[in-house]
């Protein structure tokens, strides 16, 4: 069955949301999150789109884009699952699928400001939801820009947010209290599905192993290792403007003694 084409519209944001194959919590290594902010930054560079909200959990990541051409939006999220998944499974040590199926991803013109704000807010509550944390700060989401404004190296604001007062410091008040009243409802537990019982119950056959073919053998990690330096300073730029304790959080980025 063929897949449906994504209707791209110039002037939309884009509520991008991508998940770990079989939702395995694989985003939980520091270095697994640095080198992610670390592709964002280098195919922002290429594709020059903005990206006004952001929030890596443990077993998906949360966008949300505006491509600088609408049509832009495929090859921006090629680029980092990609890349991303290339560099993961290098450092994992595990083959195969990193990222679930095909991204989700739903639009909305960025004239929609209540849509926009009510988007930004679910993305940056998602750790509240989770029950990770109690407030909206957190290291690997851009709420802190948007509480404390200030400049991460990634993200930006959206028009929606800016429309809330005169200054930043008043958009920022106002969103504040925005997501001060949200609360987030709870996430569904999960169900056994028919099978699920008897399939547990069940052991794998040995059998041989199959030879690897051509096409799924390992490429030259030379290829695709980031400069270290390089990621370093993009994940402390972004994770020192939008923690809640910048002085702590440095602690991070410290060689060990």
């Amino acid at each position: 069955m063929a897949r449906r084409s994504r209707q791209l519209l110039p002037g939309y944001s884009y509520h991008v949301t991508v998940r770990c194959n079989n939702r395995e919590f694989r985003l939980t290594r520091w270095e697994c999150r640095q080198v992610l902010l670390y592709a964002i930054k280098k195919v922002q560079d290429k594709y020059r789109f903005k990206l006004y909200g952001l929030c890596v959990m443990s077993n998906h990541v949360h966008y949300l884009i505006e491509p600088q051409k609408a049509q832009d939006l495929p090859k921006i999220m090629h680029g980092l699952n990609w890349y991303t998944a290339m560099c993961f499974n290098r450092m994992l040590n595990r083959t195969g699928h990193f990222w679930e199926k095909r991204y989700h991803s739903t639009g909305f013109a960025n004239s929609e400001t209540r849509r926009a704000l009510n988007t930004l807010r679910y993305i940056h509550a998602n750790p509240k939801a989770a029950q990770m944390q109690a407030g909206f700060f957190y290291d690997f989401s851009n709420y802190g820009i948007h509480d404390r404004p200030g400049d991460d190296g990634i993200t930006q604001w959206h028009p929606a947010f800016l429309s809330l007062g005169n200054t930043l410091d008043e958009c920022a008040a106002k969103y504040r209290k925005f997501c001060q009243k949200y609360r987030p409802q709870p996430k569904p537990e999960t169900k056994n599905h028919w099978g699920s019982k008897l399939l547990a119950g069940l052991t794998a056959k040995k059998g041989k192993s199959k030879p690897t073919s051509p096409g799924q053998m390992a490429l030259p990690w030379n290829q695709w290792e980031p400069p270290t330096g390089e990621v370093v300073e993009v994940a402390k730029k972004f994770v020192l403007a939008n923690c809640y304790d910048p002085q702590f959080a440095m602690k991070m980025f410290l060689p060990p003694e």
